[in-house]
């Protein structure tokens, strides 16, 4: 019998030895310090029993396999399970503050605690975890602002803080993230201008904040690889300069709801852009729609609505192929659409409404809603018609001439002839303007005064 029991006994020695082996303790105690810690800063109430948290039972090793009952999910462990690599909670409405002592975790590659309820500060210790290269915190309750030293992170390749309340100026040192590839802080309440951005960003998202200022060329300099832009809903002025549609990889903007004046764009060199998307709808944006967005190839998606542009559609626009989405309304557009707009060929959405268009045909959605009341628009191209002086030239303005004009005078006042935008409206101006410029989107007129008369004046 003796034969018999020996190899029984030495299975269950075998068998005994690898449990407790398996019980041995194999992560480094400072991660499990700073993962007790974490959990203790979670206010109990708000773990349900399902959650990632509920399975972090410290009597059991955190990188011990398999783990089948306790930290089910929420961590993983170096190839060794010595050492935390990444920390990914579930949104399961954790709440409480982020304890400082995060920073034991100093292995961590990626730490995402979006969509919870965290509130308080970012702790600036968080800039000690320089193997980060994931850091997102995204759609919590955050508050304070944005840590300077979070600039130390040097592998950090993606940031998102978004959907918070973080407050403040932007870090001043940005620019030294050199690995930063995506950097979002969107829906917070930042304040102040936009810095010097990491040189190798391919998207940019800081929308619904209150940044101010112009946007310079010394922000972007050396950004040869940004992709995306979203700087919308925030409180951005001045003048939108030509290098910025030039710069290399763009291929989305949207600046939408700021208070931009003016847009001045550069043809493409070599007609060689990646531009698909462009939203600058809802600004302060005047002057007459950019024709050289037509240049852009591969340009599909333009909104420029509400905004304060005048003048005609350029025929260029219904001439783009790669145009799909085109937002005008909300302007003091004059004169006719691009015919091609309504070929049969032509497939193009958005809307044209809401200007001073003349013949934009109600049957086609793009026309919708209904233009201007006549009111509004000689309100805005000059006022109700005036008194002509006896003693001063006179111009008789029927709109706003679509191609060049010329005028001669004629019983008493100056008429011109050719196509015009708003046959009905009538201008009068008390002298001859000295430029085409004093006279609201005109591309080119003639002009004449009664001492002169008849010979003529090109503007």
């Amino acid at each position: 019998m003796l034969p018999g029991i020996l190899p029984f006994l030495l299975s269950c020695f075998i068998l005994f030895s690898t449990e407790n082996l398996v019980a041995v303790a194999l992560t480094s105690p400072q991660d499990i310090s700073a993962l007790k810690a974490f959990k203790a800063s979670v206010k109990p109430s708000s773990i349900p029993p399902w959650s990632c948290l509920a399975s972090w039972d410290f009597t059991t090793d955190p990188c011990a396999s398999p783990r089948r009952t306790h930290f089910t999910c929420g961590i993983t462990c170096s190839p060794d399970s010595t050492r935390i690599t990444q920390l990914t909670l579930d949104p399961a409405g954790y709440s409480g503050q982020l304890t400082p002592l995060i920073s034991q975790l100093a292995s961590l590659t990626i730490l995402d605690l979006a969509d919870n309820s965290f509130y308080g500060p970012i702790p600036s210790s968080i800039s000690s975890l320089i193997n980060l290269q994931t850091l997102t915190l995204r759609s919590n309750s955050l508050s304070g602002a944005v840590p300077n030293s979070i600039t130390n992170l040097k592998s950090l390749q993606s940031l998102d803080f978004s959907h918070n309340y973080l407050s403040g100026y932007l870090p001043k040192t940005m620019d030294s993230m050199s690995s930063l590839r995506r950097l979002d802080l969107s829906y917070n309440k930042l304040t102040g201008p936009l810095l010097k951005l990491p040189y190798n960003l391919l998207e940019l998202a800081l929308k619904a904040n209150s940044l101010s200022g112009s946007l310079s060329k010394s922000s972007f300099d050396r950004l040869t690889q940004l992709e995306v832009v979203e700087l919308s809903e925030n409180s951005f002025t001045g003048t939108l300069q030509p290098w910025f549609f030039l710069l290399p990889a763009l291929q989305q903007v949207d600046l939408s709801n700021n208070s931009l004046a003016r847009v001045e764009i550069s043809k493409p060199s070599n007609a060689n852009s990646d531009l698909v998307a462009v939203d600058l709808g809802f600004n302060k944006i005047e002057g007459n729609p950019p024709l050289q967005f037509a240049d852009f190839p591969l340009l599909s998606s333009l909104s420029l609505r509400y905004n304060r542009l005048r003048g005609t559609i350029p025929l260029e626009y219904g001439r783009k192929k790669s145009l799909r989405r085109l937002f005008l309304d909300g302007n003091f557009l004059i004169g006719k659409p691009p015919p091609a707009f309504f070929a049969s060929d032509k497939s193009v959405s958005g809307s044209l409404g809401d200007n001073c268009l003349q013949a934009c045909p109600g049957s086609f959605q793009l026309c919708m809603p209904s233009q201007k009341p006549s009111s509004v628009c000689k309100q805005a191209y000059g006022g109700e018609p005036r008194e002509k002086s006896s003693n001063a030239a006179v111009l008789l303005w029927y709109g706003v001439a679509v191609s060049a004009v010329s005028c001669r005078w004629s019983g008493g006042h100056l008429e011109c002839g050719g196509s015009f935008a708003l046959a009905s409206d009538i201008l009068w101006l008390n002298s001859c303007p000295n430029s085409k410029h004093e006279i609201p989107t005109a591309d080119s007129i003639w002009c004449s005064s009664e001492k002169s008369s008849p010979s003529t004046k090109r503007l």
